[in-house]
């Protein structure tokens, strides 16, 4: 069994996969489980606020740069 170095990983890095995976990724599967259930305009309004929320954080780290 090997031993995962996580010393080299940026801060930068683990915020946007922190960012990803508590925000974009549930609202996405949100809406997805909603288009199933056939509430067409929650499941939109959930994905349509998970892909608002990846362009938001597109912009904020293109600021930073």
């Amino acid at each position: 069994m090997t031993i995962v170095n996580l010393s080299d990983i940026s801060i930068e890095l683990f915020v946007a996969v922190m960012f990803f995976l508590l925000i974009i990724a549930p609202l996405v599967s949100l809406g997805v489980l909603r288009l199933f259930q056939g509430k067409k305009k929650a499941g939109l309004s959930l994905i349509g606020s998970g892909v608002l929320g990846y362009f938001i954080f597109q912009l904020i780290v293109g600021l930073l740069d």
